[in-house]
């Protein structure tokens, strides 16, 4: 799955030099992560189907979007967005709103009913964009419980 204009390539990041690449992009979300857990992680998660996604613009990364097929009772079959990032020297240009459309379509002609994912309580610029310009749905909470 890629997507591209003359100045815009969405693809697939399959190998570590892709991964060492997005890493000052996604560390813009994660910023506790170091680069080593980053790929460790990235690494054991592939194994449960997470794909990163990145819009190149110019031949750079500009966004970035995780994401895993998902089965359940309340959203059936549908992709969860674990990470969507921008680049703060591009933030505002539409990029991650071109990639999660992209997404969006990748799902529905692969037979998903949802494009979910979370946003932190305190992301309400974040809340803004996925309700008023992406016209997603806030309706539930969640919850969860630190055990270590």
């Amino acid at each position: 799955m890629s997507a591209n204009s003359s100045l815009e390539i969405i693809s697939e990041l399959t190998t570590k030099d892709q991964w060492i690449e997005a890493y000052p992009i996604m560390k813009q979300l994660r910023t506790d992560m170091t680069l080593e857990a980053y790929i460790d992680l990235l690494q054991e998660m592939q194994k449960d189907g997470y794909k990163l996604y990145a819009l190149y613009f110019q031949g750079k990364i500009a966004s970035l979007v995780g994401f895993s097929w998902r089965t359940n009772f309340y959203s059936k079959r549908h992709i969860f967005v674990y990470d969507l990032v921008t680049d703060a020297s591009r933030r505002s240009g539409g990029y991650g709103k071109k990639l999660l459309k992209y997404i969006q379509d990748y799902a529905k002609e692969n037979g998903a009913e949802y494009v979910a994912l979370e946003s932190g309580i305190q992301r309400i610029d974040a809340h803004r964009f996925y309700e008023e310009k992406l016209e997603y749905d806030k309706w539930c909470y969640s919850f969860r419980k630190t055990l270590i």
